[in-house]
């Protein structure tokens, strides 16, 4: 039997500009991938958007104490975005039998949001 899991998740632009300003590289480094970093370093909303995806991820999926670089969110050639998961992420998505994640990104002024829906094979 599948369940659906959802995870949701706001994120406050400044907040994530703060952090920018505050720790540079180091908060990029510990957050992000590289893509993600060569896409979205010069646009706060969109790491901020990234920032919730990873957050909505973990939710959705129950990861606790996965890291978060192990949660990648992949712009496609479309525009449209998709979640990767690496490590100890893709492994603990695969114990619950998670498979057809969905992912859905928004930004508008200061806040960032993100939507994570998944199909999983067990609770």
């Amino acid at each position: 039997m599948s369940r659906t899991r959802v995870g949701i998740d706001l994120v406050q632009v400044t907040r994530i500009t703060a952090s920018v300003e505050a720790f540079g590289e180091r908060f990029l480094r510990r957050i992000f991938t590289p893509r993600e970093i060569a896409y979205a370093r010069d646009r706060p909303d969109s790491l901020a958007a990234r920032f919730a995806a990873k957050e909505a991820a973990k939710k959705a999926l129950a990861l606790e104490g996965v890291g978060w670089t192990e949660i990648e969110v992949v712009r496609q050639p479309s525009g449209a975005c998709e979640l990767e998961l690496h490590g100890a992420a893709r492994a603990a998505a695969e114990a619950i039998g998670a498979h057809d994640l969905a992912l859905s990104l928004s930004h508008e002024g200061d806040f960032a949001t993100a939507i994570v829906v998944a199909r999983c094979e067990q609770a």
